[in-house]
């Protein structure tokens, strides 16, 4: 699938200024970079000589981060602890210059937090710390205020759902039926738990692990993978399903098309972390930019290809973007 130089060009520019709600779970990314020169003696693991430490937007903050690098005005609504890993990721939201009133601060909740050891660019271990149990009842009616005060003038809406207590079957049911009646394109970043929760949308982003969950089909081949998508398209009756599936690219499941299958972009592949980040919120963005499906989903594919070429959570700019159209 490709996608004519002129309007890849057309659609980027477009992306400036389009405001796009993120709706989802807030996480901070730590990494901890370092080198390794020796296995403990003490059992038989590396001894990481810790050389710095940076701190990431992760999570549904990772789509708000990838919007604002692409030039779209990222609307971040979701909640976070009152601690200091939320202090930061608030920090780091401001440091965008998005907004910060859609953040809803539970008190007796901690802020998601990963934590990742990297030594000479491999990631050695990584350890979380989050609870993901539900939502008391005063923090979802926060939530639900701010996601309809987000969603006016809105462009698009991304539901970034990582199982962490954010989305819910609930608030679906009210902020779904509102960006539909908006006109405005939604895309969901799945978690198999809320399947038939995710409607009325757009389309959706699932991996294989998820497509297969969701579908109830083993994804073993391309004729699987088409036969799980046609699948998850039906469910959610939603305009297209892009599956992604790792170093095999994307199948694009468009409602009244044939499936298409879009090789992967990525040249050398370091580190995969939050790429499922960046795949929905270029496709969103360009969605909301005026493409088509396939030239949204061709868009996505060439990003993804950038990001996994960068070691740690990050972002794809329009000239990278576009650079990569062109090679």
């Amino acid at each position: 699938m490709r996608i004519e130089p002129d309007r890849a060009a057309a659609h980027v520019e477009s992306f400036r200024g389009r405001k796009v709600v993120v709706l989802g779970d807030l996480m901070l990314d730590h990494f901890i970079w370092g080198t390794v020169s020796r296995i403990s003696p003490e059992a038989p693991v590396p001894v990481v000589r810790v050389t710095r430490e940076s701190y990431h937007l992760g999570g549904a903050g990772n789509v708000v981060n990838n919007l604002a690098a692409l030039g779209a005005a990222a609307v971040p609504v979701g909640v976070i602890g009152k601690d200091d890993p939320g202090r930061r990721l608030l920090e780091a939201i401001g440091s965008l210059g998005a907004p910060r009133e859609g953040v809803v601060e539970a008190a007796n909740r901690a802020t998601t937090k990963k934590t990742r050891i990297v030594a000479h660019s491999q990631q050695v271990v990584r350890f979380d710390r989050e609870e993901d149990g539900p939502l008391d009842a005063e923090v979802v009616r926060r939530l639900l205020d701010a996601a309809r005060a987000a969603l006016r003038g809105a462009a698009a809406l991304v539901v970034s759902d990582y199982e962490k207590g954010t989305v819910s079957a609930s608030l679906l049911a009210e902020i779904l039926p509102e960006a539909q009646r908006a006109g405005i394109p939604v895309v969901v970043d799945p978690k198999p738990a809320l399947y038939e929760a995710y409607r009325p949308i757009t389309a959706i982003t699932p991996n294989v692990t998820e497509a297969s969950q969701m579908s109830g089909i083993r994804i073993r081949d391309e004729a699987d993978a088409e036969r799980a998508a046609e699948a998850i398209l039906k469910t959610l009756a939603c305009r297209a399903v892009l599956l992604t599936r790792g170093e095999k690219g994307m199948l694009l499941c468009e409602a009244g098309a044939k499936p298409e299958r879009i090789p992967t972009a990525a040249r050398e592949v370091y580190d995969v972390t939050g790429a499922g980040d960046t795949v929905v919120a270029v496709f969103v963005l360009s969605l909301a930019a005026g493409a088509s499906m396939r030239e949204a989903a061709t868009l996505a594919n060439a990003a993804a290809g950038i990001v996994v070429a960068k070691v740690g959570t990050a972002t794809v700019t329009p000239a990278e973007l576009l650079e990569s159209l062109q090679a």
